[in-house]
């Protein structure tokens, strides 16, 4: 059964991979924050969300009031929700742990999402994939077990991060091209917004020093909010694009770039570098990653050439 021809999957491949070397950028601007400007990650992550709300606004001003019209505006607005709760959590775990060792543990998520397909779209899954999946989650324990021994409860949050956010990719696909990525990221930015200031509200009420609130030290705090939002906002909206130029199964393999990146944003900025033991989880869960997109995309040319 032939299948339609992406647009330019090269031209995909080149913007995913750029936007995954830049992606990393954001968690660095919020760990420098927190240690730095001393600001909660409850308030980078709702500043996160609002600028990001700000800077593409301009291009909402094109299209005018249309951008605010969703077709499916409570659905976009949970996946606001569900991208900043996700946020919030990675934040509070770059605040204390090394950046590298949080996105070696988030890397999680596609073992995640494969099992979740597995279990609610019945989708099929054989042995090898399952394999794979116990051989990723032995991988992400190797690289928790230093960090719970040092961080406690912090290391399992990149854990709760990549849950909540293979929801948001669920949610993604069943919102499909019901609206255009443009309405999608500003009525996220909204969600993201609203959700993250009332947890700011009721953490701060509750005396968590995560939730703090606080406005910029300096004008250089400033600007690095303002360009987390403009990162998160941007970049987001050319992923979308990114995916309707190719394959998801083509372009899957780049997410893994955000290690690279985030290792040498935490050695430069703070001089955090993985240990040993740390590298070999890592390459197992990147390993493991591999092998089951790969069964994915093999699966796919299967189906494609009946």
């Amino acid at each position: 059964m032939p299948s339609s021809t992406p647009e330019n999957p090269l031209k995909g491949m080149a913007i995913m991979a750029v936007c995954m070397l830049i992606l990393p950028l954001m968690d660095a601007i919020a760990k420098y924050m927190a240690t730095f400007e001393s600001m909660s990650p409850g308030q980078v992550t709702f500043y996160r969300f609002f600028f990001q709300l700000v800077c593409v606004l301009p291009l909402a001003a094109v299209t005018g009031a249309a951008v605010f019209r969703a077709k499916r505006p409570w659905m976009n607005l949970l996946r606001g929700v569900l991208h900043a709760g996700a946020s919030l959590m990675f934040f509070v775990a770059v605040k204390y742990m090394p950046l590298a060792d949080v996105f070696a543990i988030y890397f999680v998520e596609p073992f995640m999402l494969t099992m979740m397909s597995a279990i609610f779209l019945r989708e099929k899954v054989g042995w090898r994939r399952w394999l794979a999946i116990l051989v990723g989650f032995g991988g992400a324990m190797v690289v928790i077990q230093p960090s719970y021994a040092i961080f406690g409860w912090t290391a399992l949050l990149p854990i709760a991060c990549a849950f909540l956010f293979t929801l948001y990719l669920f949610l993604n696909r069943a919102i499909g091209d019901a609206d255009s990525p443009l309405v999608m990221q500003t009525m996220a930015g909204i969600g993201g917004t609203i959700f993250t200031g009332v947890a700011l509200v009721i953490g701060n009420g509750m005396g968590a020093a995560d939730f703090a609130p606080s406005l910029p030290s300096s004008w250089l705090g400033l600007f690095l909010l303002i360009l987390l939002g403009s990162i998160s906002g941007y970049m987001h909206l050319l992923v979308v694009r990114a995916f309707r130029l190719a394959p998801l199964s083509l372009l899957a393999p780049f997410q893994y770039f955000e290690i690279i990146s985030a290792t040498v944003l935490g050695y430069a900025l703070f001089g955090d570098f993985p240990t040993t033991s740390k590298w070999l989880g890592i390459l197992i869960i990147v390993a493991s990653g591999l092998f089951i997109i790969w069964r994915e995309r093999s699966g796919t040319k299967q189906v494609e050439a009946l």
